[in-house]
């Protein structure tokens, strides 16, 4: 099966979901402090601090994968899984900080799931570009990636968890008054794990698709694709979405359990 590439609309898809997510993000989160009572100043300069550093993030990636720092394979680990892991001590930073754990106990739990139906697109735009011959056939659901069922769980996931009204994560509640149940908070827990499993799945299936010395997938093409702009957006911003949403939903598992006492805890 062949797709005649059209470079602009890559060009343009891939950093148009990239946004779309971002703004998403910084559109819950300034709901989120809206609802803290913080004073205003505080509340502006957490958004803009959020917003300035993705984007200072996503300008250093484009500018890194346009000089080719990503693109070379020679050494271990490869430097796109650098894209992957540099968000992740700030993400676990902003999860357990005092900040961050305020915000995440007004946080809606069904926005944290819910929003992993990004996913879904992404999967969409790796298989575009497999059609067009750019990915090897691994890394697409006609492979060995099933993380589109992430995205597809989400949306099931996160209506399950909105059924009820939610009294925000940390609200001391008693029983029946809207806080999330238990089976909710464990349809939650299951899907993190799921989600975090199916993501492992496909990183592992891309770095052993990567023209290193450990590379196990042989087909053509290789996995070089995510070295450059504006693909790098994947493993540098939209992984990091992906596990950063999970770790802060778990997180906030744990928060809502020790808060309510409910069931499973």
């Amino acid at each position: 099966m062949e797709m005649n590439d059209n470079p602009a609309l890559a060009w343009l898809l891939w950093p148009l979901l990239t946004a779309i997510c971002l703004l998403t993000i910084l559109a819950g989160l300034r709901k989120v402090l809206k609802r803290t009572g913080w004073a205003a100043g505080r509340r502006q300069r957490i958004l803009f601090s959020a917003a300035g550093g993705m984007l200072i993030w996503v300008v250093l990636l484009s500018v890194l994968a346009q000089r080719g720092f990503f693109a070379d394979f020679s050494k271990l680990p490869p430097r796109p899984v650098l894209a992957i892991l540099a968000p992740l001590p700030v993400i676990l930073f902003i999860a357990f900080s005092k900040t961050g754990t305020e915000l995440l106990k007004l946080a809606l739990p069904q926005w944290l799931v819910l929003l992993q139906s990004f996913r879904i697109f992404v999967e969409l735009l790796l298989w575009r570009a497999f059609l067009a011959g750019k990915v090897p056939v691994q890394m697409t659901f006609e492979g060995r990636n099933f993380d589109v069922l992430t995205g597809i769980l989400a949306l099931g996931a996160g209506y399950y968890i909105s059924r009820r009204p939610q009294a925000g994560a940390g609200s001391r509640v008693s029983p029946g008054d809207g806080s999330p149940g238990g089976s909710q908070l464990k349809v939650a827990l299951a899907f993190n794990i799921i989600g975090l499993l199916l993501l492992l799945n496909i990183l592992v299936i891309s770095a052993l698709s990567m023209p290193t010395p450990i590379r196990y997938f042989m087909n053509a093409p290789a996995s070089t694709l995510i070295a450059q702009f504006p693909f790098i957006l994947l493993p540098g911003v939209l992984v990091p979405i992906a596990y950063g949403l999970h770790i802060l939903s778990l997180r906030q598992i744990g928060l809502i359990r020790k808060n309510t006492g409910a069931p499973g805890s």
